[in-house]
């Protein structure tokens, strides 16, 4: 492949995900470990690039999401390394991230650490922008996603929920679960160090409830003024969304949060071939990307 640093040891085998091949890689720790697949585009040449991590929902697989949200084409096409860890079901029966245990919400502890340090092993292998280092997730990867932006804000430059939830907003299995229909009982903990966050959540989603996707914002918000304005549209495939924009004076901060009108439990605009998509848009992916490559880390 382009690019391939050479002083990297031996290359494991390599395994088709849509476009490309991608790299099969395994990090681990105190905490476990787990595999990954990493795709890396063609132009990579050893400069520095972004890199986006990607963490699947319940029930599916690396490789399946990879299918579903078209992420390698767009890494291709615009210039990104791209990283899906995968769960085992060892981990979790239902191959869910374990995002509603104590153990599995803090800083250098549990799932967290690990997913941390698969970030941290993708920019020792490739020349990743240190300033342009995101992490997005599906449901149970929404939620987890949401974790490593409150545990992780030096790591991780903006992060992208979508039909997720709040980060700490359950502590048990039970509670995931009640948490899931209803919504947190208790308002989640604001970000000490919020980042700049985009939100998709389908306002018919059976599955996760919409007042999650209101939560996940409002723990992404910073004290003080904001800016607020909200955009109405309709997808090519057909789809009616609201798109609010959250801003701090100065652009010191930004939040985006898209409730897709009439949509389900699925990635917007995803390729039917994967699980768990609603192809009639908005192009969740794309815009993903768009939010992130205008949020890099401030110095």
């Amino acid at each position: 492949m382009t690019g391939y640093l050479g002083s990297v040891p031996s290359r494991p085998p390599e395994r088709s995900i849509g476009w490309s091949n991608a790299l099969s890689r395994r990090f681990g720790n105190m905490a476990g470990s787990r595999a990954y697949d990493l795709v890396v585009p063609s132009r990579y040449d050893g400069g520095a690039l972004p890199l986006v991590v990607m963490l699947h929902g319940c029930s599916q697989t690396a490789r399946d999401f990879a299918i579903g949200t078209g992420m390698d084409q767009l890494a291709e096409e615009l210039g990104f390394l791209v990283a899906y860890p995968d769960q085992p079901r060892s981990a979790n029966l239902g191959k869910s991230w374990n995002w509603f245990r104590y153990g599995d919400q803090e800083r250098d502890m549990g799932e967290p650490s690990i997913l941390a340090g698969i970030t941290r092993q993708v920019m020792d292998e490739f020349h990743v922008d240190p300033a342009r280092v995101y992490v997005a997730g599906l449901s149970a990867g929404g939620a987890a996603a949401a974790v490593l932006a409150q545990a992780y804000p030096d790591l991780y430059a903006a992060v992208g929920i979508h039909s997720g939830l709040a980060s700490g907003c359950a502590g048990s299995m039970a509670a995931a679960f009640a948490t899931m229909r209803h919504g947190a009982l208790l308002t989640p903990i604001r970000a000490t160090h919020p980042i700049p966050t985009i939100v998709f959540h389908g306002d018919r989603d059976g599955t996760v409830a919409s007042v999650n996707g209101d939560q996940a914002v409002a723990q992404a918000q910073p004290d003080g003024e904001m800016t607020t304005a909200t955009v109405k549209g309709r997808s090519e495939g057909g789809r009616d969304y609201t798109r609010t924009l959250m801003t701090e004076p100065g652009g010191a901060w930004a939040s985006e949060q898209w409730v897709l009108h009439g949509g389900g439990h699925a990635w917007a605009g995803g390729h039917p071939s994967g699980s768990h998509t609603d192809p009639s848009g908005p192009d969740a992916s794309r815009e993903l990307l768009r939010f992130f490559m205008a949020h890099p880390k401030s110095a």
